[in-house]
This record gives C-alpha cells, structure tokens and sequence, in this order.
C-alpha cells in the first residue's frame, strides 16, 4: 500500500486548499536561510553563514602557546549562559513574531514578500546559531519557553492585521531593544577581552568567535530596524502607544529570561 509522507506543505494544502503557501515560512525552525540579497549596506556579507557549534569549552591551557589561558570564573560563566538563553529565546520570538506577520500583510502589502522573506530568513539563522551554542554548552532554554511563544505568535499576528506601519513599528520596537541588548553583551565581552591581555592571558579563540557572532547579529538587527523604519514604522497609528508597550515588553522578557 502506498503512503503518503506528511509534510507542512502537504498538510497546509489539505487544510486550506486556496491558501497561497508562503514557501519561505515552512523551513524557520529546520532550515538554515540560504541566500538572500541585503536591499542595504551592499558591502556587507550577503548571507548569513551556516551557524556552526561553537568549537570548545571557554577556558583551557594551550601547551603550544607562549600564553596561560585561564577558565572562565563562576560569575563570567554565569553571565554568559543567562546571556545565551536569553539570545535564543529572543531569536525564537523574533521569528514567530514574522511568521505570524507575514500572511496578513502580504495579503494587502504583497510588494513586501522580499523584505519579509529577508527579516524571516536571518531570524531562523540567528535562532539556529544559539540553538546550537546552548545544545554545545548544555545551557537550559529557559522555562518561559511556551509563554514567549504564545505572546510572540499574538504579537505578530496582531500588528500584522494592524497593517504595514504597524508590523513596522513592531519591528522597529523590538530591534531596537535587541539591537541594544547584543550592544551590551559585546561590551561585557571586550572588556573581559581587555583585562586578560592586560594580564597577559591567552583569549580564547572561543571568545574572539562568540564576540564576532554577536557583532554580526546585533548589524542584522539593526538593519531590520532601518529596513522597518524606511517602510513607514513611525506612521503607524499610535505609534508612541505601540513602541512603548512592546519596548516594554522586551525589556520584561529579557529580565525575566535572564533569571528563569
């Protein structure tokens, strides 16, 4: 007997059979993004690289080097794994958030599939990049996991019947927070960076990657935010109310993420 393998594509055509598929949403959380042109800063990278696990524990002694390399200490290793769970769980919004966008707004916006195919693809990218640094470093995801996601899907789903200026808004709210959150995180780290040539320690090569990694990000973030703003975020009516409330969100995501 013949059976028929039970696909996305195959149950969205069952379930609505005159429903466009919107291709690009299928793969977010099983696909790495593959290339996609930048509508902007035509000088960077045109695609995310394929994420790849970070290569090996933070802190270790390196026989050939000239230099001691010294672990990380409790407190630094408790930073870092707060500040990966709460990458990937704001990664993981992110892409809901689009995801949810996505098919009411290119039902009146259809010009706007490539910019959200963009935004869509480098979220999946970034949520795969931490997916694997957490399952490497055996960091816990945190235990709010079910409630983002719900209040991710809602969130993108309802700026999206909003309209254009609204999703835009949204994005433009939440980049703004994440832009400045990866900002911080990338502080912390060069600092650390500073003192251990200062004291003449070997930095891991570990810790130079995860500083890049974040850098490249925070940049495709900040780029969304632009993208967003140039599509008319700051039309949006209330704009005020709705970049409040959803900076204010984010920041109570983060804290909390941070912690549980």
């Amino acid at each position: 007997m013949h059976r028929t393998t039970l696909t996305p594509r195959t149950i969205i055509s069952v379930l609505h059979p005159h429903r466009p598929i919107l291709d690009f949403l299928l793969p977010a959380f099983t696909h790495h993004p593959t290339h996609f042109p930048r509508r902007h800063n035509a000088t960077a990278a045109s695609a995310p690289p394929s994420p790849q696990p970070p290569p090996s524990s933070y802190g270790q002694h390196d026989p050939q080097g000239a230099k001691r390399r010294t672990p990380l200490s409790p407190s630094q290793k408790s930073f870092l794994d707060s500040a990966l769970r709460v990458n990937q769980a704001g990664e993981l919004a992110a892409t809901l958030i689009y995801t949810h966008q996505t098919p009411p707004l290119l039902r009146t916006h259809p010009h706007l599939r490539q910019l959200m195919h963009h935004m869509h693809a480098q979220e999946a990218g970034h949520f795969a990049t931490f997916n694997a640094m957490l399952a490497h470093h055996r960091i816990r995801p945190t235990a709010m996991y079910p409630l983002w996601t719900a209040a991710a899907s809602t969130l993108g789903w309802a700026t999206g019947l909003m309209g254009k200026e609204a999703a835009m808004a949204c994005t433009e709210a939440v980049e703004t927070e994440i832009g400045g959150h990866y900002n911080g995180q990338v502080r912390v780290l060069v600092r650390w960076m500073r003192e251990m040539e200062e004291r003449g320690e070997e930095v891991g090569d570990e810790v130079r990657e995860l500083v890049g990694t974040l850098k490249r990000i925070r940049d495709e973030e900040l780029e969304h935010l632009d993208e967003a703003v140039g599509e008319g975020a700051r039309l949006a009516r209330p704009y005020r109310l709705l970049n409040r409330v959803i900076r204010s969100g984010c920041k109570g995501a983060i804290w909390v993420s941070e912690r549980v």
